[in-house]
């Protein structure tokens, strides 16, 4: 699919060819028809996936800063990008001006913004009419303007500046990009200047981007018929020809040009297919502070080496390249001062080391490899062979195997030479990953500057001879020492890197070479070759596979490797389980560590070798299991089938071994459980860089990508970037460690001076509120969370942010990708959505068995999709108690079930409704369908019952339901809570929540607080129940304050007889500062309560459950079952899964509420 750009050279080329008649511009009417081409149906799709949410994105704390915001927009067409922002935005602007030199723009620009009916006009709250200048943007002073007020804009300062559709014509982009920086207002600083740019490349010498984001995956698809191509073809070329004949002869091959390069798809047949990547860059007045940085920091001299093909597109503003320590600092004072980011090169591989009008800091300088022998430090390196390896972060893997190698030790690295710093840091997978782990097992500490302050920081075991003066250790030691290993290009810049070391090894390496006749055999020989043989290898072995075609043929290599500390030389190797398969090897040889890198297959035994520096290529890698199983076998050879080049190829490198043997939470790393690392590869030749050869190939790792994500167990960070494309792997990329990755680079890198490493989630905001809407087909879901999201934002004066989203859309985006369906309208036509509901159904199905972590994965990413809201209502659920389901995942986030409930007839009416009392969701036959809540064994948090019309009964729930939940006082609250370090034992940080009645006013806000926050009636409840002793200090309060009777529970012998009791498990923290007993029994007395009363069971804190779960038992002893039972405490901890180990009892059907939530422990 050629590009808009490459289809306009090809356009002009070919007028070139054809004629020498004079050319003429396009007239407005011209240029308008081109336009309005370009941005309908699928080129609209940039506008609402990327440049409007990028928009609002970027102003939003732009717009929150000031009380009245002035706006510029230059070329801005027919209409303000601004009036597609959120309304609380739109409402701010009180001066807009724009440049529009297209008359007829102009004038639609105009009616749009000056509407008689405030409800069309999108800038409602504009001081004066709109100051629309019908003239061309240009360098020297804007006066006299056509239509407009006359007044010229040099004389007017914005807080927002806006190029709306590219710079096109306007060179040098720089100079045009100065000019709008002298036009921001100087006080308050935090003026922007935006531009948007369709070519996906954005030049501009030397300034340097406050922030840049990149949509690589726009198109535009056009009508393949003769007059609209006309239309197009002389819109993207830029002009027609003066001569009526020569204009005619010269569209029709313009037509053909266009045929040629644009893509069919059988979904439009009809349609053709342009790729428009786009581009967005921000810049603010420090966008001209370079020579600043380079008149204290040397610049990279010669030209440097950059492996990585996607980086090399990329045109930083500058690279610099530090030799001191101290060069390193300087960069990073300068980034914070100035508000911009930074990018590392180690060793070139990585395709974000450079990132466009963004500065680059090359560690080449610093590559030095030390090795320190047992005792020459004084300290345990946890090494087996007793040596550290101190290596630099400008090193390369061959350099550090060569040296370390000749002092008879090695580091378990990657298996590329030319690697550098990053791989190390964020896995590191190579041959002797089974035997010694990842190469980021083996780092025992590191030295790095920090983001954040620009301090040294010496983390973990750092041989005193190596810490640079000045250097420190970080107060959070520990944590940064785990998320090193594993996602250690975040944090900060990184000078060097402490290794233990292993004995060197010698190899014997083998090589097997199959060609396959047909896809029955390949799957065949694939599911020999992971049964009998890769589940079958010692620890000291491994073999890797390539699948690819080669001379006309489907291939299956595999390279066997074994390594030896023994000093054999293999003579006679031997056999293996491969071997009695498909015979001898094709050959074998001995080798070292050194001589390693080159045996594999890829460098000479593939297509005649791809190791002679003649081809680029792109890669991603997703983790699996069981390759030989048909589901994923089939994939793959149907993979290495659609390759749109013959060099590219698919390569398994097998895992297990140490890999698994390593504790999931040891390390950042975020998958062990895997058989292989499926690296796909896209090639083509070098010469092809830039061409829709390079294009195809990208897009067939993606798609090969988006093929097999779902049955894979993760996805490998060290190549993911930015891009987003890579979004999906990087949600994959790090698994469980994702929450307390995203809490450190909040608090390591706030200032998100290193945008550019691999894309970890952004930190939810403390105590996020997010509430599950559940409830059946038609209830009103949708509608209820929209007016709740209109509730908190109106309702409160703390400028909350509130969404509703629906996680459904998710699976239904994924349907639409596998059948062709219309995901647009299966969003939104409720018809269209009803046609496809058995499919969509059985969709579901299938993947969840395939993915069983399919729900959390969809929640994890409408979270984390979120992460600028304070409120977020998530509709579409399927899963029966999800606040005990997903609680765990979002530590410090309260979550709550709000079940929408109406009658089967108020149902079936807005079911054949489509006004906005309608409801989007798909939820008919999912296990959220609630119409007898007591036959199940969860349940919701809140009920509302939806059957009335209009929206004052949603608006009233929430003002007594939801809102309090944000109210002042639970921070109020929240904040008397203390927090203990090491207590009760080392390592433990106890939330000292009984703390609270110690403090004045602590036990009345308390007991205020649980008695109205309570979602029940009081007047129907019975008793209040509580447990010692964190229960009798809130309960007692409580039931005082209720006028309730207190029933207690004691540890057995302590209340008179007669008395019922059960055994109860030490609490979380009684179990931690125990050293005997693991158990004790509890009671109550038999007829304090009698049978069927309703209790409300009150706790101090909700942590692994024990507790509640014996005192609901000791109820249920009582006949007084879950059903009647609310339990109200006032700290919950969801990382050890109170609710779920309840539900799993048999208590699910008992009302849980806190008053608190925090993370951690």
């Amino acid at each position: 699919m050629a590009t808009l750009d490459s289809l306009k050279q090809a356009l002009r080329q070919k007028a070139k060819a054809t004629a020498s008649s004079p050319k003429q511009p396009l007239s407005d009417t011209q240029y308008s028809a081109g336009f309005d081409i370009l941005v309908q149906g699928s080129g609209w799709t940039t506008y609402q996936d990327f440049i409007i949410p990028q928009l609002s994105q970027l102003l939003t704390p732009l717009f929150n800063s000031r009380i009245h915001i002035s706006a510029l927009e230059i070329g801005p067409g027919p209409k303000s990008l601004l009036g597609y922002l959120p309304a609380r935005l739109r409402r701010k602007i009180r001066k807009y001006t724009a440049f529009e030199p297209n008359g007829l723009f102009a004038t639609r620009l105009e009616e749009w913004l000056c509407s008689t009916s405030k409800t069309e006009s999108p800038l409602l709250c504009l001081e004066n009419p709109p100051d629309i200048h019908r003239i061309p943007f240009v360098l020297q002073d804007n006066r006299g303007s056509g239509t407009s007020t006359g007044t010229s804009v040099d004389d007017i300062k914005y807080d927002i500046i806006l190029f709306c559709h590219s710079m096109y014509g306007m060179k040098p982009k720089r100079t045009f990009i100065e000019r709008a920086l002298k036009m921001l207002v100087e006080q308050p600083q935090g003026g922007m200047v935006a531009v948007f740019h369709r070519d996906g490349v954005l030049h501009l010498d030397g300034l340097v981007c406050h922030r840049t984001a990149s949509f690589p995956t726009g198109v535009v698809s056009v009508a393949n018929d003769d007059e609209v191509l006309d239309c197009f073809a002389s819109f993207v070329a830029g002009f027609i020809m003066q001569d009526v004949d020569v204009d005619k002869a010269i569209r029709v091959g313009w037509r053909k040009v266009c045929r040629a390069l644009g893509r069919c798809e059988e979904a439009h047949p009809d349609h053709l297919l342009f790729s428009s990547p786009n581009v967005m860059a921000t810049f603010t007045q420090h966008a001209t502070t370079l020579p600043e940085l380079t008149a204290q920091v040397p610049l990279m001299k010669e030209d440097r080496t950059i492996k990585n093909r996607e980086a090399r597109l990329h045109r930083p503003a500058s690279i610099i390249r530090p030799t001191e320590v101290r060069h390193v600092q300087q960069c990073v004072r300068w980034a914070l001062k100035h508000g911009v980011g930074l990018t590392v090169v180690g060793g070139g591989h990585s395709g974000h080391c450079l990132w466009s009008n963004v500065v680059s800091v090359d560690m080449g300088a610093f590559d030095q490899v030390h090795i320190l022998t047992a005792g020459e430090d004084g300290e345990d390196s946890g090494s087996d062979s007793g040596s550290l390896v101190v290596a630099e972060a400008g090193c390369k893997t061959g350099d550090i195997i060569r040296k370390t190698m000749a002092a008879g030790v090695t580091v378990p690295l990657g298996a590329r030479p030319s690697v550098g710093a990053g791989l190390w840091l964020q896995g590191g997978i190579g041959h002797q990953a089974r035997l010694h782990g990842l190469a980021c097992d083996a780092i025992v500490g590191a030295v790095m500057v920090s983001v954040d302050s620009s301090q040294i920081f010496c983390v973990g075991c750092v041989p005193s001879q190596h810490w640079p003066a000045g250097a420190v250790r970080p107060e959070n030691e520990s944590d940064l020492l785990w998320a090193m290993k594993g996602a250690g290009t975040n944090f900060g810049i990184v000078v060097s890197v402490t290794f233990k070391s292993y004995a060197a090894p010698t190899y014997l390496i083998r090589n097997w070479v199959v060609p396959l006749r047909d896809d029955f055999e390949a799957r065949l020989r694939l599911s020999d070759f992971d049964k009998l043989v890769a589940r079958k290898l010692h620890w000291n072995c491994s073999a890797d596979a390539y699948l690819y075609w080669d001379a006309g043929q489907l291939h299956l290599s595999v390279t066997m490797f074994e390594s030896s500390t023994a000093g054999l030389t293999f003579a006679t190797p031997t056999p293996t389980p491969i071997g009695a398969m498909w015979g001898l090897e094709d050959d074998f040889k001995v080798v070292d560590g050194v001589s390693l890198f080159e045996t594999e297959m890829y460098v000479s035994g593939m297509h005649g070798g791809h190791g002679g520096g003649k081809t680029s290529s792109f890669k991603r890698c997703l983790f699996l299991k069981h390759i030989g199983e048909a589901n994923v076998a089939d994939r793959l050879v149907a993979a290495v089938e659609t390759r749109p080049s013959p060099l590219c190829y698919l390569h398994l490198l097998q895992g297990g071994g140490a890999v698994g043997d390593v504790a999931a939470d040891a390390t950042a790393f975020g998958c062990r459980d895997w058989d292989f690392a499926c690296v796909i590869t896209g090639v083509w030749l070098r010469d092809q860089d830039r061409t829709e050869a390079a294009q195809s190939a990208v897009r067939w790792v993606y798609n090969v990508v988006g093929d097999l994500l779902s049955l894979s167990s993760g996805a490998y960070g060290a190549d993911l970037g930015p891009d987003p494309r890579d979004a999906p792997l990087a949600a994959k990329a790090f698994g469980a460690s994702q929450p307390r990755l995203a809490s450190l680079k909040h608090s390591l890198d706030p200032r998100n001076v290193l945008a550019y490493a691999c894309p970890l989630p952004k930190a939810p905001m403390e105590q996020k509120l997010i509430i599950l809407v559940t409830g059946e087909s038609c209830a009103g879901k949708d509608y209820c969370a929209d007016v709740w999201v209109s509730e908190f934002i109106r309702c409160t004066h703390k400028g909350l942010t509130a969404r509703a989203v629906s996680i459904s859309d998710a699976i239904k985006r994924e349907y639409a990708a596998a059948t062709g369906a219309d995901l647009g309208r299966l969003l939104w036509d409720r018809a269209y959505k009803e046609q496809h509901r058995p499919a969509l159904t059985t969709f579901f199905q299938v993947q969840a068995r395939q993915r069983p972590r399919l729900p959390e994965e969809h929640f994890l990413n409408v979270v984390y999709g979120a992460v600028d809201v304070d409120v977020l209502l998530i509709t579409g659920m399927r899963d029966e108690a999800p606040v005990a389901a997903f609680s765990h995942l979002v530590l410090g986030s309260r979550l709550l079930e709000v079940n929408v409930q109406a009658s089967e007839q108020t149902r079936r009416i807005r079911r054949g409704c489509h006004s906005g009392d309608g409801d989007g969701d798909d939820n008919k036959d999912s296990n959220n369908s609630r119409s007898n809540l007591t036959a199940l064994d969860c349940r919701p948090t809140l009920i509302f019952d939806n059957d009335t019309t209009g929206n004052e009964a949603a608006k009233r729930f929430a003002e007594h339901y939801l809102l309090p939940f944000v109210h002042e006082d639970l921070q109020r609250l929240a904040n008397m809570v203390h927090l203990v370090a090491d207590f009760p034992r080392p390592g433990i940080e106890f939330r000292h929540v009984l703390g609270i009645s110690q403090q004045p006013g602590g036990l009345a806000l308390c007991t205020s607080l649980l008695q109205t926050h309570f979602a029940g009636d009081w007047a129907k409840v019975d008793a209040v129940a509580c447990c010692e002793v964190g229960g009798f200090v809130y309960a007692s309060a409580l039931a005082s304050r209720v006028d309730l009777p207190l029933v207690l529970i004691r540890e057995a012998g302590k209340l008179p007889p007669p008395t019922v009791s059960v055994t109860k498990p030490l609490s979380h923290i009684s179990s931690l500062a125990s050293n005997g007993s693991k158990e004790k029994r509890i009671e109550m007395e038999r007829d304090v309560v009698p049978r069927g009363t309703s209790v409300v069971v009150v706790d101090d804190v909700l942590s692994m459950g024990e507790t509640l779960c014996a005192v609901l038992q000791l109820l249920d002893e009582a006949s007084i079952g879950a059903e009647d039972v609310s339990i109200m405490v006032v700290a919950e901890f969801p990382v050890h899964r109170g609710r779920e180990l309840l539900r799993q009892r048999g208590f699910g059907r008992a009302n849980i509420q806190s008053l608190l939530v925090f993370g951690g422990a």
